[in-house]
């Protein structure tokens, strides 16, 4: 679904008459430049703000569609927004807590960029009074020389402020120390704010609050350079009710990219969210009023069985990230798995996409239904699968099987994939390959 389909499907909500105020009741203010100036700022006339991304993977996470999510709630209240890739900076790598970064190659990164700024288009509007803008870093820090960075920006930069950073100070109190590359990183994200301002009339960032002493090094620039106030917004961290942390998928990273993790699995992290947490990731992950969340956290009190809560949030976020169509196959697929609906109507990628989040097995077409119950885990044994069939609990492709010898035969569907099921819910893939 286009950006601009999106946006005209999608409003702020109109019990807050000013959107500081929606930002603030929707937990997405942790830290900021001055309050109340930021609530007049927001409430008058359109303002230039901007948020930045770096190429240092070939596709953005769950914790910059936070910071998506944040411009298109500014930009719908009037605002105009400038995405930033970051094709300089990505070249030097924000410092970490722990070790170095490993810098990626300038012909990646310049690749990386051309994915990110396809993601950030996704979340924003690029025509009428406040079209978006994106805006590459590189343009205006390749043509520096060293002498000039070192004399019309460096000047501005303490050094005992710098050191005070929390990703500085961090690294220097570990054994990996601190590189000047990394060191310098705070003084090039300064420098965007600056050109920013300088170049669009630029005066708010947003960033997570972990890049607070980034976002901070800008404000403080223009603020030396150019004699002005501009202000910052960090966004908390998000972390589980129960202290894990989020945008985790067993162990590995939820990308927005669809090669990266597909959009069942998207949906199905989503559809996981625990009832504690479910509720606050509709504020921060969806544009629905608050009177929607309030009805939505009344049915996570009275009646949480039914998921209500989960099941918007789920179907909420992969439309906004992957489009309708998509999140209408997952879920589609995610009710065919367990019998109330025709698997045989899932094209070959949504299948796959599903059976991949199960334990797997590949076996030919000749090979006993038992068989493939014990390959995938789902019995421990040939006598546990034969006694599993023989007491009714046993199904391929939502078909039950009651023939303790049947075989796999023509059960292959889209991609020679096929669902085995034992009882209402374990599942399992299979790969039927021809006999041999």
């Amino acid at each position: 679904m286009p950006a601009t389909e999106l946006l005209s499907a999608q409003r702020n909500d109109p019990s807050f008459p000013n959107v500081w105020e929606e930002l603030v009741w929707r937990g997405l203010v942790h830290v900021s430049t001055d309050a109340d100036a930021l609530r007049e700022l927001l409430a008058g006339p359109p303002i230039v703000f901007y948020c930045g991304f770096d190429p240092t993977a070939p596709s953005l996470h769950l914790g910059n569609l936070v910071q998506l999510l944040t411009m298109r709630r500014i930009q719908l209240a009037g605002h105009r927004p400038l995405g930033l890739v970051g094709g300089s900076t990505g070249l030097i790598g924000d410092p970490r807590p722990s070790a170095e970064r490993t810098l990626n190659t300038k012909e990646t990164v310049a690749e990386w960029v051309g994915y990110l700024r396809g993601q950030i288009e996704r979340f924003l509007a690029f025509d009428g009074d406040n079209a978006a803008r994106i805006v590459n870093n590189l343009d205006w820090t390749a043509p520096l020389s060293a002498i000039d960075f070192l004399r019309d920006i460096g000047k501005h930069f303490r050094v005992g402020t710098m050191l005070k950073k929390d990703a500085v100070a961090a690294r220097l109190n570990s054994d990996a120390g601190i590189s000047y590359t990394e060191f310098s990183y705070q003084i090039l994200q300064g420098m965007d704010f600056l050109e920013l301002y300088r170049s669009y009339g630029c005066v708010l960032q947003t960033g997570g609050s972990d890049q607070w002493g980034n976002l901070t090094s800008g404000t403080d620039l223009i603020h030396r350079a150019e004699g002005v106030s501009v202000h910052a917004i960090g966004t908390p961290l998000i972390t589980n009710s129960d202290g894990t942390k989020f945008g985790k998928s067993e162990g590995n990273a939820v990308w927005l990219d669809p090669e990266l993790t597909s959009p069942y699995a998207f949906y199905q992290f989503w559809l996981n969210t625990d009832d504690a947490d479910v509720i606050d990731r509709l504020k921060v992950f969806s544009f629905l009023t608050r009177a929607e969340l309030e009805a939505l956290e009344t049915a996570v009190r009275e009646e949480p069985f039914r998921r209500e809560a989960q099941r918007t949030l789920a179907r909420e976020v992969t439309t906004l990230v992957h489009g309708a169509a998509a999140t209408d196959a997952v879920i589609a697929a995610s009710e065919a798995l367990f019998g109330q609906g025709d698997l045989a109507a899932l094209d070959a990628q949504t299948l796959a996409s599903a059976i991949a989040e199960l334990p797997n097995a590949e076996l030919t077409a000749d090979a006993l239904v038992a068989q493939a119950l014990v390959d995938t885990g789902l019995s421990t044994s040939l006598s546990d699968a034969r006694r599993a069939i023989a007491q009714g609990g046993v199904y391929l492709n939502n078909a039950k099987v009651d023939d303790e010898a049947a075989t796999l035969g023509g059960a292959a569907l889209a991609g020679g994939r096929a669902v085995l099921r034992r009882g209402k819910k374990t599942l399992a893939g299979l790969t039927i390959t021809a006999s041999r």
